[in-house]
């Protein structure tokens, strides 16, 4: 009978549930304005867990909204009762609990690892209460801006439009098309968050690693410009440009790993050239650096403006369209042409379009790897010619030799797929 009733299972979802009260109770016991700690959190963690156990086997749903409607009035009595002036209405107090609550409930229902994750979750927030205060004023309109524009292509357009092939080749999907812009819009959305929240003051590294992600062209130019109105820039700048470019590479391998899973692997030994010859060469110009003032930040517009997103979209399905003409009238030839000659501007566009066309098996893995290197490289050449015409000699000669590394790995990758 009572292994029947308490076996290793139940005991192991009510240890769970307590253990999760623990978690986020231990979080909470460090408020000043205390009034539910430890024990009380552990304690519904538990009641949670019993009170679904008690609507299992009653079929009575309603135990459990009468359970999270007593946890909530208890908190509301405690806090009208003994009302502290912290200026904290005590709310976060109050849903922390219920959470807590619902949690030990999603326990003995069989969600035991999401619980836990959730838990985990839910005690970050509660922990890092005055870093998300200080990044929500942190935020200017251009920001929010963003961070909604980003909500309107990933959210509202992107359910919305059909999932089918149609038109020249049967290349143009809307759907995945926009995917393909969310993905972009995200990668780029994050390396501007980044760069934002981390400033001109964190060095040359930081400024490179996220411009890269945010944009490498924009990251390139401005350093180049400015290393030219200011000699005393030019080593600083060639490690922040190298940088940036060298994340490009990482850039193309999340993509990669996003859209064709399976050719990231192969892809990565190609890029995986690039990069470690394009940080021998950074490190050994970092060795170089001196000490000195904040340096100028990248100016990276909103990576999720509705027209930018409209016109990568626009620029995605052309590639895709001369991608498959070309293929089709002049095979590999013509496809490794419209990847130098796309890749000079915008590498993200062939990248993503050799990438589909390999998951739709019209591609080689070995084609859709040339393509997309020989669209880095022609990458590199196009930033190459700006940091030679914008910079200016003092900027190409320590430069150079990195971006030159740099295609040399990739160029070395290649010849061994």
């Amino acid at each position: 009978m009572f292994a029947s009733d308490a076996g290793y299972e139940t005991l192991q979802a009510f240890a769970t549930s307590i253990g999760i009260g623990l978690l986020i109770g231990l979080e909470r016991e460090r408020q000043v304005d205390l009034k539910a700690g430890l024990r009380t959190f552990a304690l519904v963690g538990l009641l949670g867990c019993l009170s679904a156990l008690l609507a299992q086997i009653t079929d009575n749903g309603w135990i459990l909204a009468a359970g999270m409607l007593a946890i909530a009035a208890m908190m509301i009595a405690a806090h009208v009762s003994d009302p502290l002036d912290t200026g904290d209405p005590g709310t976060t107090s109050v849903v922390a609990l219920m959470v807590c609550f619902a949690l030990g409930a999603v326990v003995w229902f069989g969600y035991a690892s999401t619980a836990v994750m959730l838990a985990i979750a839910t005690t970050v927030l509660l922990y890092f209460k005055a870093e998300l205060h200080g990044i929500s004023k942190s935020l200017t309109h251009v920001d929010l801006l963003s961070i909604l524009q980003f909500g309107i292509l990933a959210l509202v357009i992107l359910p919305i439009l059909p999932d089918r092939s149609f038109g020249p080749y049967q290349a143009l999907n809307p759907h995945n098309i926009w995917w393909m812009v969310v993905l972009i819009s995200g990668v780029s959305l994050a390396g501007y968050a980044a760069l934002r929240m981390t400033g001109a003051q964190h060095g040359a590294a930081l400024i490179g690693l996220f411009g890269g992600f945010a944009s490498s062209t924009a990251t390139t130019m401005i350093f180049a410009r400015h290393a030219r109105a200011n000699a005393g820039l030019a080593r600083t700048a060639m490690v922040v440009i190298l940088l940036a470019n060298i994340v490009v590479m990482v850039r193309l391998g999340v993509l990669s790993f996003a859209v064709a899973p399976n050719l990231a692997g192969s892809l990565l030994g190609v890029l995986g050239g690039g990069i470690v010859l394009g940080i021998a060469a950074t490190l050994w110009g970092w060795r170089q650096l001196e000490g000195g003032d904040a340096l100028p930040m990248p100016n990276v517009t909103n990576p999720t403006e509705i027209r930018t997103a409209v016109t990568f979209g626009a620029l995605y399905a052309l590639v895709l369209v001369l991608s498959a003409w070309l293929q089709d009238v002049a095979g590999n030839r013509g496809l490794y042409l419209l990847a130098l000659a796309s890749g000079l501007t915008d590498v993200d566009a062939i990248t993503l379009s050799s990438l589909r066309m390999f998951s739709l098996e019209k591609l080689t893995a070995a084609e859709a790897i040339t393509a997309i290197t020989l669209a880095t490289i022609s990458n590199l050449a196009f930033k190459t010619g700006l940091v030679v015409v914008i910079g200016g000699t003092a900027l190409a000669r320590l430069t150079l030799p990195g971006l030159c590394a740099i295609a040399a790995g990739l160029a070395g990758g290649l010849l061994l797929v």
